[in-house]
Formats: C-alpha cells, structure tokens, sequence
C-alpha cells in the first residue's frame, strides 16, 4: 500500500518531536535524521518496535508528553509477563471515541439502537472504547461488562437490546444459552459488533443463524487505540481501516521485507496522530493481507482482511507449521461437525502425538465423521491426527477469549 505525501509529512514531523524529548523513541531513533525522511523507502529502513521493546518500557517509558497532559492509562492483560502501559491524552481518548463513532456507522448503527456492552473494562481498551462510541453516535449504552450470563439475558430482554458488543466466544455461549432458554422471540438483537479474537466461518455462521443478528468484525490492540481503528462492513469483503489516524504495512515475518498487496503477511502499524504513546513500526504479530481494489458499499477507506491468524499462535508439529485458521477452514467444510474444538499436541513414547476434540451436530454417525476429519487433517495440513468428537456443548465456554491449542510438550 502506498504511503502517502500527508503520511510521510505527519510522520517526519512526529519523529523530529519524539527526538526532542526524553522519551522511548528519542533512544530508539537516536541515529535518525527525521529529514532525511523523503521517500517510503526511506520510512521502511526504520527500525521495527516489538513487543519485547514495550515490555522493557514498564512501567511509563512510551509517555511522550508531560504527566499533566495524561488523563488516563490502559494496558495488555500481562499473563504471560510484563504489562504494556499505554498512557492517553484527553486529545488521544477523543480520537479513540470519533475511530469508534466511525465503525458504529460503518456497521449502521444510528442514535435510536440500544448497544448492550459485554467485553471488560478497567485498564483493558475494549469495554470503555465500545461505550465511547456509541455514547459520541448517541445510542443508548447498556455497560454490562463481562459475565453474569444470567443478568445478562435479562438485561438484553427486558432493555430490549439491538446490538451486542463481544468477544466471539460469549457471543456464541449467549446465543447457545437463548436457544437452550427457548427465549428467541424474546430478544431484539439486530447486529453483533465481534472482535478481540479471530473466529473462522462456521463459527461465524452458528452465532449469525443463532442469534439472528448481522455480524461485524472489529480491529484493534491494546497498543494501539484498542478496538476501533478498522472494521468489516456489510459486504464481509475485509475491514476498513483509519489511514488518517493509523499507517499499515504487512510484511514477511520471517525477512521484514514488505510482501505485495494481496499476499498474506504480518501487519505493521505506525500511529499518525497518537500523542500520549506514539508507536512507529510496530509489529503485531496479526496475519492478514491488503484488500485490492474499491469496496462495494462505496466506503473510501482502505482494506485489510479479517484477522488470519498470529505468527505467534503457530505451532510446529513432525516439522508442519500448523495454525488455528487452519483448522478452522479445514472444519468448516465438513459437514455435522461444530465450529468449537480443542487441538492437543503431547509428547509420549518419545513421539508427538495430537489429538483433535470437535463438537459434532447431534444425530452426526461420529464413526464416520472421525474418519473423514482425519483424512480432510492429511490432506490439508499434513499430519496424521486422533480425533475424538464430542457433543455440542462439551467443550468449554469463555466469556473473554477461548484458548484452541494447547501444546503439552513443554
């Protein structure tokens, strides 16, 4: 993709700033001459900022201006070590609240919807992000945070809820939880606002048919605003990003190197308009590719593709880099077999062994659903697999994100 002259112009004019100042990027950039800066090309040669450099950052490092002009931190949950802290200036939560204002409208949402609140809050983005917005777009908030299915269903019945905002996973244990209640005609759901978490298309279908709603994928880290600065529209073709406020990349994870528009690749993000945390060339470990071409619903804003995985969530296997989107797509095509599963990979008698735990519909012969699952497992990923169905409902259910492989070896 492009970067263009206001991009690069925005972009100079931040790195000569962070230079000026004590701050993380001062260190970072330290050998670069901010005008030397003329071309894309020479933006790429700029070193990358990872996880690890955030990490080192704890607790305040990344704050980019003084403490009087921070008005509120958020951060990563930090369960597998260090926290990030990302500090926000009144001027950062007011673009986060107009990035979110704009994915409510690109979903179609107007003043008169009810949108009921599922995700966290506290120093996660998500809860307080999806609230923002939809208080700037003027619809009635419902702020219900995370668990308590029960309140749940009765606020979302008795308020009479038009959009639920979720993590896939709740969203599918709500809509399980209303069809095991008979309660259907008593909800007024109209769109699901998903995001935190990649989920394939059987999953994607079950919670659509199930709650009866129209879904839309929503983009975000923690690092970088939270959910908001992209989402799918209703034509399901990518999700539309902010290039006003964000600058994507996708490259090859393995060279850095930018892949063509089109390939599959590691997104690379550089905030445009970030103050309390700016972030140049982060890499974030999301796999997805650059949408070509206009969209049909007439929306200028650039696409990338529906989250397809993490370079990070891969696991190697007899020498087979496997993913969980492989999984999925390999699911979906498999009739009677649910979109919920467990992959377990062990080490025994000196061997890897996997074993793959799959919801299967009721009244499914599983005898001959194991088999086709473990050929369909051959052919498209290359490794001979267990396989075990179970019925709907066996596995279990998260009300944040649902964990799908789990790698006992270590």
């Amino acid at each position: 993709m492009k970067m263009s002259e206001q991009q690069l112009d925005i972009i100079r004019s931040q790195i000569k700033e962070l230079k000026s100042k004590d701050c993380f990027y001062s260190q970072k950039l330290k050998d670069v001459d901010p005008d030397s800066l003329r071309t894309q090309e020479d933006f790429e040669k700029l070193p990358f900022t990872w996880k690890g450099d955030l990490r080192n950052a704890y607790p305040l490092g990344l704050q980019a201006v003084p403490d009087e002009e921070i008005v509120r931190i958020h951060s990563s949950s930090g369960t597998t070590g260090t926290p990030v802290i990302i500090p926000y200036t009144k001027r950062d939560v007011e673009k986060k609240k107009k990035m979110f204002k704009r994915c409510y409208e690109i979903a179609g949402l107007t003043p008169l919807d009810r949108v009921q609140i599922t995700p966290g809050y506290g120093l996660w983005t998500a809860g307080i992000g999806f609230q923002a917005g939809a208080e700037l777009l003027g619809a009635m908030v419902i702020p219900m945070g995370p668990g308590n299915t029960d309140k749940q269903l009765q606020m979302m019945q008795d308020l009479r809820s038009t959009v639920l905002c979720a993590t896939s996973s709740y969203a599918l244990l709500l809509a399980e939880e209303i069809a095991k209640r008979g309660i259907g005609d008593k909800i007024f759901l109209k769109k699901g606002i998903i995001g935190s978490e990649r989920w394939g298309q059987k999953m994607r279908k079950r919670i659509a048919a199930e709650l009866g709603v129209s879904l839309y994928d929503i983009y975000g880290l923690t690092e970088v605003y939270g959910p908001g600065i992209g989402i799918s529209c209703d034509y399901e073709c990518g999700m539309h990003y902010w290039d006003d406020y964000v600058y994507f990349e996708i490259i090859n994870p393995k060279t850095g190197e930018l892949v063509p528009d089109g390939e599959i690749g590691e997104l690379v993000i550089t905030t445009l308009k970030k103050e309390g945390a700016p972030l140049i060339r982060y890499r974030t470990h999301d796999l997805t590719r650059f949408m070509v071409g206009d969209c049909k619903c007439g929306c200028k804003y650039p696409r990338i593709d529906t989250i397809l995985g993490r370079t990070d969530d891969m696991v190697k296997v007899k020498g087979v880099n496997i993913f969980p989107s492989q999984i999925d797509d390999m699911l979906s095509g498999i009739s009677g077999a649910s979109s919920e599963y467990q992959f377990m990979i062990d080490h025994m008698y000196g061997r890897d062994i996997c074993t793959l735990f799959v919801e299967s519909e009721a009244n499914v012969n599983k005898e001959l659903l194991t088999e086709e699952i473990q050929d369909r497992f051959k052919i498209k990923i290359g490794i001979s697999i267990t396989v075990k169905p179970v019925n709907i409902g066996d596995l279990p259910r998260s009300e944040k994100k649902s964990t799908r492989i789990f790698d006992n070896r270590y």
